[in-house]
């Protein structure tokens, strides 16, 4: 269901009822671009028939679906109106368009092209669980997570939300796991996958991958006693879920494994059979990994340098959101 997992914090105190989250969602549905309009987010039934509810609620877990829609005209296109502007003037009035009025002309032909610009769509899947306070998105780039997190403090009034933190941050603790000598080492139901990513954090940022490949060897180790950092390595929990944990404690490639489907109906299946099997191992995942990083780090608590940076950012846009 989700293939990407980033969570936030939902701070203590904001809670809403089914009710009134459907009626705030629907205020913020999905419309189409207009005509001149380059981008439109809003709301879609995450369950994917029409007229059907905006937020999903499966044995109290909050489910709904951000829709993304973009126009974009191609630079070639807008530099062969102008062109044939210029011309036109030129013929016309005897004088060459000066840089200023060339740029005036590309402001004024890209609202002409929209119309005739093929539009992108994508959705993101977002699940909030109110009893942990969690907020997840599926949102695979930073693009994507702030459009996220824009929508949501939109929608609902008085909504603020943090990236989750922990003590001991992501790159450090991929570190040590990846230089332990003893598997032990490595936080009890998680183990490393078979893939990896460092990078040097001097000026030539030097990186190495490996892939399908025993990230336990020596050769990880070397580059590691070099001064290379994780930025992203392949582990597996419980023998049930696969991932790619990054520097940003952002989970990528999350894929079920079989020991998640065994015992489990054949017949099982459908969205709310979905959403229950994928909330019920994350909510179990969530807490382990939180653990495997030295606990969370309380909110307001003075974290590293990237990780204050994310969340002065994200507060930055509710802020920005709230005053609008």
């Amino acid at each position: 269901m989700f293939k990407n997992v980033v969570i936030y914090k939902i701070a203590p105190g904001w809670s809403l009822s089914l009710a009134a989250a459907e009626e705030a969602l629907n205020a913020n549905r999905f419309k189409p671009c207009g005509a001149t309009q380059d981008k439109s987010t809003g709301w879609i039934e995450p369950r994917g028939e029409d007229n059907g509810p905006l937020m999903e609620s499966v044995a109290g877990q909050w489910m709904l679906k951000l829709k993304i829609q973009t126009k974009a005209v191609p630079g070639s296109e807008v530099n062969k109106l102008v062109d044939a502007q210029c011309k036109t003037i030129e013929q016309t009035t005897g004088r060459k368009p000066g840089k200023k009025e060339k740029k005036s002309l590309k402001e004024e032909a890209l609202p002409t092209l929209l119309p005739q610009a093929f539009s992108r769509e994508g959705a993101v899947m977002v699940w909030i669980d109110l009893a942990n306070h969690w907020l997840v998105t599926d949102a695979s780039s930073q693009g994507k997570i702030d459009e996220v997190v824009t929508a949501l403090v939109r929608a609902f009034d008085g909504l603020s939300v943090s990236l989750l933190q922990t003590q001991v941050t992501p790159e450090t603790a991929m570190t040590q796991w990846l230089a332990a000598e003893d598997p032990q080492d490595i936080p009890g139901g998680f183990d490393l996958g078979r893939s990896c990513e460092l990078k040097s954090s001097d000026e030539e940022k030097s990186s190495v991958k490996f892939d399908r490949h025993n990230i336990s060897n020596d050769e990880v180790k070397k580059h590691i006693s070099e001064g290379k950092l994780p930025t992203k390595v392949a582990m597996t929990w419980e023998g049930r879920i696969s991932f790619d944990m990054t520097e940003a404690l952002q989970l990528r490639k999350v894929k079920f494994l079989e020991g998640v489907f065994e015992g489990r109906p054949s017949d099982e299946s459908g969205f709310d059979a979905d959403v229950a099997l994928f909330t019920g191992e994350l909510s179990k995942l969530i807490p382990e990994m939180i653990d495997a990083l030295g606990g969370e780090l309380v909110h307001g608590a003075q974290g590293s340098e990237g990780e204050g940076a994310s969340v002065e950012k994200h507060q930055s846009a509710e802020s920005e959101m709230a005053a609008a």
